[in-house]
């Protein structure tokens, strides 16, 4: 078991990279559930829409495997809760779609946005030490926010289902973050901001 505490009583930084590595990897894999879920109803109720999400999930498979391939050198390890971003996911693409393509693509908005979010953090904070790393998330968050624009480009209409929905899918993803390293994505947050300050 690793110690994340160095002999200053900080953190080793090695931990913080390992848990990064965990919960994007983790949080990819999520994403291909909800796309998976979502062009499965969509071929049933808005079939137009299905190759702009395959594309997405193209993405998606490809960042997952991106984010696995950089683990062993790493020594880091998939996240053990798993089945929470498969159900969780799957369950978030299958209940927006029922709602519409609007739906859809305010789901996409809120997950991307904070995912988002959260990659800006690691950036900051692998900017002074894994180079490879930041370099790999920088590449993946260009497609990332490229979802994002596709999302916001292709809403209908942003009214109460956007100002409810999207608080809400945030939230959740934040939630499902925050489980997959068992709380620590709460002190991740604190020592990236420190690393910003140094």
């Amino acid at each position: 078991m690793d110690n994340p505490l160095s002999n200053a009583g900080r953190r080793d930084r090695s931990v913080t990279v390992r848990r990064i590595l965990k919960v994007n990897h983790a949080g990819e894999f999520g994403a291909i559930r909800i796309y998976g879920a979502q062009i499965w109803m969509a071929r049933r109720l808005f079939p137009d829409i299905i190759p702009a999400l395959r594309e997405m999930r193209d993405d998606e498979i490809k960042h997952c495997r991106l984010f696995r391939d950089a683990m062993p050198s790493r020594k880091a390890r998939p996240c053990r809760v798993m089945a929470f971003w498969s159900l969780g996911g799957y369950l978030l693409g299958f209940l927006t779609a029922l709602g519409g393509r609007n739906m859809v693509w305010i789901c996409t908005e809120a997950v991307e946005s904070t995912v988002h979010r959260h990659l800006e953090d690691q950036l900051a904070f692998l900017e002074a030490g894994d180079s490879e790393l930041h370099g790999l998330i920088a590449s993946i968050q260009e497609e990332e926010l490229a979802h994002l624009r596709e999302a916001e480009k292709n809403q209908t209409a942003r009214g109460m289902s956007h100002t409810l929905l999207l608080p809400v899918v945030a939230a959740l993803t934040d939630l499902m973050i925050w489980l997959s390293t068992w709380g620590d994505s709460s002190w991740m947050r604190a020592e990236m901001a420190r690393s910003k300050q140094t």
